[in-house]
């Protein structure tokens, strides 16, 4: 017979299977701490201005002191010629979305991961990653679409807007409401296979380079800017119809200024450049988006560990 002092037996926890008592709360913390490191460091920093490069690449009929020949070429001529802050302008519209649309798709993520059985690290669940992935994108982009458009209204060449708030209040009143969410089915329809893409990617890397599925910050960066990178050039023809129509409020051309929808904006895409149209930009997205998802995997990755290392502490009192 057990001594009444023994001890009560603590049960182990998966890194990968999350302890019983690990809330929606805490994951929408690890969540929000990715979003604020993520748009820190891309939307905030040094991947900034490739983003802004990106957005200004895929504009249809652009202003002639908007037409550049390469990256390296375009980031001179904007310090040049429009000042060097002019890289960063319509950052300060994500910093606002960052943490709460962050905190909704990793929590999201979670919980569906969850009731589909993908954190039995016995199998490898390549579909409820994808499918995981996908519902939380449909949950965060509802909560950034309107920073998005902000944002990119902001980027173009020409932009009369000096601040976020005076941009939102601008669109508002002469487009409506409905400019904010105009593109919203095209970044769905762009960004569930982009995040479905994204996580099954990096769920199949991580298996493949860190087996055991513990905590290992390297291979959590790894394996997120490999996913990253990936899912992002497969994406990249939606990412520039969705341009498109954030920023045709911006155009002098008729035929853009009036697109209503995914297909209308391909069919401009398609008859001013060919085929060959929906991939401007490209080279940007991609070097923007390896090392974004890398830092937001890993500090999502670095977040989880820590809030199921304290829940195994508090159980083993």
């Amino acid at each position: 017979m057990a001594a009444a002092h023994d001890p009560i037996p603590v049960e182990e926890y998966d890194y990968e299977g999350l302890p019983p008592n690990f809330s929606l709360a805490n994951n929408m913390l690890a969540g929000a701490f990715a979003g604020i490191a993520l748009k820190e460091t891309k939307e905030h920093t040094v991947m900034y201005p490739v983003d802004l490069l990106k957005t200004r690449m895929q504009v249809i009929n652009p202003s002639p002191g908007a037409i550049y020949s390469g990256l390296t070429n375009a980031m001179t001529t904007i310090a040049r010629l429009e000042g060097f802050q002019s890289l960063w302008r319509g950052m300060t519209s994500v910093i606002v979305g960052a943490g709460p649309a962050h905190a909704v798709y990793f929590a999201t993520y979670e919980a569906v991961k969850h009731a589909m059985g993908g954190n039995d690290r016995s199998v490898h669940h390549p579909l409820a990653a994808a499918t995981s992935g996908a519902c939380a994108t449909i949950a965060s982009d509802g909560l950034m679409n309107p920073f998005d458009v902000i944002k990119q209204r902001m980027q173009v060449h020409g932009s009369i807007y000096k601040n976020a708030f005076q941009c939102a209040r601008r669109v508002y009143s002469q487009e409506g409401f409905r400019a904010f969410y105009i593109s919203y089915p095209t970044t769905l329809f762009m960004t569930v296979p982009l995040t479905a893409l994204q996580f099954m990617a990096y769920e199949s890397i991580s298996k493949v380079i860190n087996p055991s599925r513990n905590y290992d910050p390297l291979t959590h960066c790894v394996a997120g800017g490999l996913a990253g990178g990936f899912a992002a050039g497969l994406t990249t023809p939606l990412d520039t119809i969705k341009t498109l129509l954030q920023t045709r409020g911006t155009a002098n051309d008729p035929g853009v200024r009036s697109a209503k929808g995914l297909l209308v904006a391909a069919s401009i895409i398609k008859q001013r450049y060919g085929y060959a149209g929906f991939f401007r930009g490209l080279r940007p997205r991609v070097i923007t988006a390896m090392p974004s998802t890398a830092i937001c995997w890993s500090s999502y990755e670095m977040a989880k560990a820590y809030f199921v290392r304290q829940a195994k502490e508090t159980s083993a009192l």
